[in-house]
């Protein structure tokens, strides 16, 4: 930002920042009600915060400042504005784990590794690319290894209703955001060694407050991890989920699934496996599940709608859960929330779901064991795991097979292989079963509505397209035959 730019913006803020309340901070006649819902929604999204060394930037007046203090070894709150600074300083002065700064961020400079959490609220919205991507590369070095940084922000247009004579607000997609924070790195030495740092996701999602008391979707917050990089990350992409956004998942190539699928599905047999699988795990209204790698959310929609459960469906691609919340919206059941998330690293309270469900997904993740005994951890007692996924047969495989498996990323083992990491991770009734000759039944038939709707298809996308999805089933039935692919469903308790 240049000198006339940062002069406009200390206006604006001179101009909003004359009486220090939640009102003037917020931009918004209604701040205290909001605030009320929306401050425990925000703070039960942040990593556990005792004993950690924690850097509020953008603190304003203490919004956030209070309840972090009471957690938190200790509280370093910034601001740019030395009213709000003064007002959090009377308020919060008496904790003795505080310190008060009033700086402006883009100048704003730490010893490495200073802190284990960084939270900034409504702050980064202020700064254009260049300033965000130097300040994301700073607070990289901020962090110690393992580190969070949780930040919200107003995305797409504006959600206060305080009239403004200018607005100097940098309202970014949700997507923006994540591209400049996931693909800003970090180089780091220690000696003679060094080493790369950058931010992964642990959850990009919308504040539900914003959505039940305003019915606006554009308030959206992140919680990412700083992670030792790998430069040379798979196919060229700095990480995984990029590879899942830009190659697997691009948001054309989920659209023509759910053409061949059925609206809402991307996964085999769409809505006929779904229920299927569904009706094993007799829900009762009131239950709540939790989806990993809900895709874009038939079958949240069709638990919601048929059995009265409260559906939470997590994915790591941003596409799938675009178009997941772009559906919800169309189907109107507040039930039903997504979010992006790396379900290895999301965290929930103890025994929060009665379900935890996943179909054809964890093929993605390489420490199966550890995620079954976080589902395990997050059921309630009498709570089910119902899992489909792509399996495979014993080794040798075909070196085609091997080829199809590295390409994509896969990490597959066979059915039983699953079965025993489930009953490693604690459950008990573990049904571990070999579904691949209803998996070759159901992508035949897949294959025969594909042509019905051939020309149809071709016109909505195009023949290439069709070829892709075609030849790609067809690939899959030739790997069923060799006994390389297999296709399997689990199904398991929580005593």
């Amino acid at each position: 930002m240049d000198i006339k730019e940062r002069s406009t913006m200390t206006e604006f803020w001179k101009e909003h920042s004359r009486q220090a309340t939640v009102e003037e901070m917020m931009l918004d006649s209604h701040a205290q009600e909001l605030t009320q819902h929306e401050l425990p929604e925000i703070l039960s999204l942040l990593p556990s915060l005792s004993g950690q060394r924690v850097l509020e930037l953008g603190a304003g007046i203490g919004r956030y400042t209070s309840h972090l203090l009471t957690l938190a070894s200790h509280v370093t709150a910034v601001d740019f504005m030395e009213s709000f600074v003064e007002k959090n300083r009377q308020d919060n002065s008496h904790y003795s784990n505080a310190s008060f700064l009033q700086a402006d961020v883009t100048k704003l400079d730490f010893p490495k590794n200073s802190f284990d959490i960084i939270f900034s609220n409504w702050l980064l919205m202020y700064l254009s690319d260049e300033e965000l991507t130097s300040l994301t590369e700073r607070m990289l070095g901020w962090l110690s290894p393992g580190g969070y940084l949780f930040f919200r922000e107003s995305c797409n247009y504006q959600s206060g209703d305080f009239k403004r004579t200018f607005n100097p607000t940098h309202y970014r997609s949700s997507a923006h955001y994540s591209h400049l924070m996931t693909t800003t790195l970090r180089e780091e030495s220690e000696g003679a060694e060094k080493q790369v740092f950058g931010f992964d996701i642990v959850l990009n999602k919308t504040v539900q407050t914003y959505i039940k008391m305003k019915k606006n979707q554009n308030q959206v917050c992140w919680l990412l991890e700083k992670v030792g990089r790998d430069t040379a990350c798979q196919e060229g992409f700095r990480t995984f989920q990029q590879f899942l956004d830009n190659q697997q998942y691009t948001r054309k190539g989920i659209l023509r699934y759910e053409k061949m699928f059925g609206a809402g599905y991307v996964s085999t047999g769409g809505p006929s496996t779904t229920k299927e699988f569904v009706d094993l795990l007799n829900l009762k209204p009131g239950m709540k599940v939790l989806d990993v790698g809900c895709g874009i959310g038939g079958g949240n929609f069709y638990m919601a709608k048929a059995f009265g459960v409260e559906v939470l469906g997590l994915d790591l691609s941003a596409n799938m859960v675009d178009i997941a919340i772009e559906r919800a919206m169309e189907e109107k059941l507040p039930s039903v929330h997504f979010e992006v998330a790396d379900a290895t690293k999301r965290e929930f309270p103890e025994a929060s779901f009665d379900v935890v469900y996943s179909r054809d997904t964890i093929l993605h993740i390489d420490e199966k064991l550890a995620l079954f005994k976080r589902f395990h951890s997050w059921l309630k007692p009498g709570g089910q795991v119902l899992i489909s996924d792509y399996c495979c047969g014993e080794k040798p495989w075909t070196p085609q097979f091997q080829e199809y498996v590295k390409q994509r990323g896969y990490i597959l083992y066979t059915p039983p292989q699953y079965g025993k990491f489930l009953q490693q991770a604690g459950f008990s009734n573990v049904r571990a079963e070999d579904r691949t000759a209803q998996f070759m039944q159901v992508i035949q038939t897949e294959l025969e509505r594909a042509a019905a709707m051939k020309d149809e298809f071709i016109k909505e996308f195009s023949e290439e397209d069709y070829l892709a999805i075609v030849n790609g089933w067809s690939d899959k039935l030739k790997r069923c035959k060799t006994g390389d692919q297999r296709w399997g469903l689990f199904h398991a308790t929580r005593n």
